[in-house]
């Protein structure tokens, strides 16, 4: 280069003082610009590659050089004289794009975090604490009632059966007093005809009937008695027309004392007054 300069100034001196000057610019101008060629499109600064590291756990044998034989020294080569150099015109390159910055790199290296849920609020929780709260003591309450209810079901289906029972029982017990009382009529009116007929049978052996009346007149009489069977009173209730038939029977009944009479007491009030009634023919 700088025999290059000095060329152009001896050319320049040559042609004409005043060109002088402006060829000292324009040498000038090629100073800054290959200066600016050299040290302007290395400004950029690369980032330094990852080195990547092997570990062993034992070194590997290590490996024998093969000798060879050492090659021949170079031949020297003819100096020749530096051609002179044409001026180069001035080149216009674009510049180069910017590089990015380290935060777009770190976006694009780094994956994105997840995102993390923001915990309930105190509030939520407490409010969440008292629906659940809330909703157990309805079901605890709806529970009671149910079990309740079921209860008062029980006890009215209880009630109603000894209702029943109670009726039944009331039903059961009217009937057998009925059937008793029915029982005890029966007896009383078997008993009653049959000491009757006792009566009236002993009345009979002991009246001397009148001969040769004609048809089957009846004559009736009211007899009193006393307890024992004795008679206090006889009175005729109905003639049978013929005086002798009235006189035989009222005598055999005096002749009867004392009349057969059942042996519980309570039933004498029914034969304290008697209707007797005889028949001519049995």
């Amino acid at each position: 280069m700088n025999t290059v300069s000095g060329m152009a100034l001896r050319k320049l001196s040559e042609v004409e003082p005043g060109a002088m000057r402006a060829g000292l610019l324009a040498v000038l101008v090629h100073v800054i610009f290959f200066a600016f060629m050299i040290f302007g499109l290395n400004w950029k600064t690369y980032p330094t590659e990852p080195v990547m590291v092997d570990l062993w756990s034992s070194l590997p044998p290590a490996v024998q050089p093969a000798t060879k034989a050492a090659p021949p020294p170079p031949e020297p080569k003819p100096v020749l004289p530096p051609p002179e150099a044409a001026p180069v015109p001035p080149r216009i390159e674009t510049p180069p794009p910017p590089p990015k910055p380290d935060i777009a790199l770190k976006e694009k290296t780094e994956k994105p975090k997840p995102v993390e849920k923001k915990p309930v609020e105190k509030k939520e929780l407490v409010k969440k604490e008292q629906e659940q709260k809330e909703r157990k003591e309805k079901e605890r309450k709806e529970k009671e009632q149910k079990e309740q209810a079921l209860k008062e079901q029980k006890a009215r289906v209880a009630a109603e059966i000894a209702q029943l029972q109670r009726e039944q029982q009331e039903a059961n017990v009217k009937a057998q007093a009925k059937a008793a009382q029915a029982a005890a009529q029966s007896r009383l009116a078997n008993e009653m005809a049959e000491y009757k007929a006792k009566i009236l049978a002993k009345i009979r052996r002991n009246i001397v009937m009148p001969p040769d009346l004609p048809g089957n007149p009846v004559v009736e009489f009211d007899v009193t008695l006393l307890p024992g069977g004795d008679i206090l009173d006889v009175r005729l209730r109905a003639s049978s027309g013929f005086a002798a038939f009235d006189s035989a029977v009222e005598r055999g009944i005096f002749l009867s004392k004392p009349l057969p009479l059942p042996p519980d007491p309570t039933l004498f009030p029914k034969f304290r007054n008697l209707s007797v009634k005889v028949h001519y023919h049995e």
